[in-house]
């Protein structure tokens, strides 16, 4: 299966809530490769990057989030590889809010 780039951004009660570190145990679960950030309008955004159908399982976990979230909207495009390079050596990283 063909590698995947996608560009995430998550809207609802999804902040104060351990989004970003349900993000990482399930990118580290799937072995994809990425970040995730807090955003100053209240989303979060994340980009994850790998086979095809690892990806398509992060977004779907994205829709659900941990128990305490509230996931109202999932916007998904795709993003070309250079969007890792806000990350540094990690394979996949929480970044700091912007």
């Amino acid at each position: 299966m063909s590698d995947r780039t996608a560009h995430v951004i998550i809207r609802g009660q999804v902040q104060g809530v351990g989004y970003r570190a349900f993000v990482e145990d399930e990118a580290a679960i799937l072995g994809v490769e990425g970040w995730v950030r807090n955003r100053l309008d209240g989303s979060v955004e994340a980009v994850f990057a790998g086979p095809a159908d690892a990806v398509e399982t992060m977004i779907e976990a994205c829709r659900q989030g941990p128990w305490s979230a509230r996931v109202e909207a999932v916007d998904v495009r795709t993003a070309k590889a250079d969007v890792l390079a806000l990350r540094s050596r990690e394979k996949f990283a929480v970044l700091a809010t912007e």
